[in-house]
């Protein structure tokens, strides 16, 4: 049953993030770019020019929608990470791991709560906790899931972790390969995203993962 509200969990913060991610960028009067755009813009209270990392105009008529999303992404996130005991194996590498991946729900809650153009530390500090501490639960999730869980998603996990922490690398360093500084950024954020949408459809339907108990022998 814990497997299942986990799944649940995981699946409606992400569907709700991007559902809520569509709505308020097509509120933009000056068309919002994936690209050009963080993410964090469409959670900004103020119109204004924004002259960091890259000069472009921000207006977002629905930040207020886009933190409350950023907020219950960050909560779902952390039931999923407490919940999903069935998942992973016992020990401490799966602890570990979960308790980074809480840890980026954290940061959502941190960025909802703090729109970077009113607290900025704040915001910045919920963005290294998702892109920093979430990806590297990430990297290290394939070795903390339990041998039941199919290969693909525990590889899958290792492989996103890595493309997403070097994508934060780029990000923070100014190197956007061609695909913008908006562009960049969400290579180094959604692969957690999607990585965790995929875990908890397979948690909801999966009747291993879902009957009661951990799968998986002790390390």
């Amino acid at each position: 049953m814990k497997a299942r509200i986990a799944g649940v969990a995981w699946l409606a913060g992400v569907v709700q993030f991007f559902v809520v991610h569509g709505i308020a960028q097509s509120a933009w009067d000056r068309p919002y770019s994936w690209a050009r755009n963080n993410i964090s813009d469409l959670g900004n209270a103020r119109c204004a020019v924004q002259p960091d990392p890259t000069p472009r105009y921000v207006c977002s008529p629905e930040h207020g929608l886009t933190n409350g999303s950023f907020v219950v992404l960050g909560v779902l996130l952390v039931v999923g990470a407490v919940l999903s005991g069935p998942l992973w194996r016992r020990g401490t590498t799966a602890r570990v791991t979960r308790v980074l991946l809480a840890g980026a729900g954290v940061g959502f809650v941190l960025a909802g709560l703090a729109p970077a153009d009113i607290r900025e530390n704040q915001h910045v500090l919920g963005a290294l906790l998702i892109m920093g501490t979430g990806n590297v639960g990430l990297s290290a999730a394939g070795a903390g899931l339990a041998p039941e869980v199919p290969a693909l998603l525990r590889r899958a996990a290792g492989l996103l972790g890595v493309v997403a922490l070097g994508a934060f690398g780029l990000f923070v360093s100014g190197h956007y390969l061609g695909l913008g500084m908006g562009g960049m950024e969400r290579v180094a954020a959604f692969p957690l995203l999607v990585w965790v949408s995929v875990a908890g459809a397979y948690a909801l339907v999966s009747p291993a993962v879902t009957r009661c108990g951990p799968l998986s022998v002790p390390r």
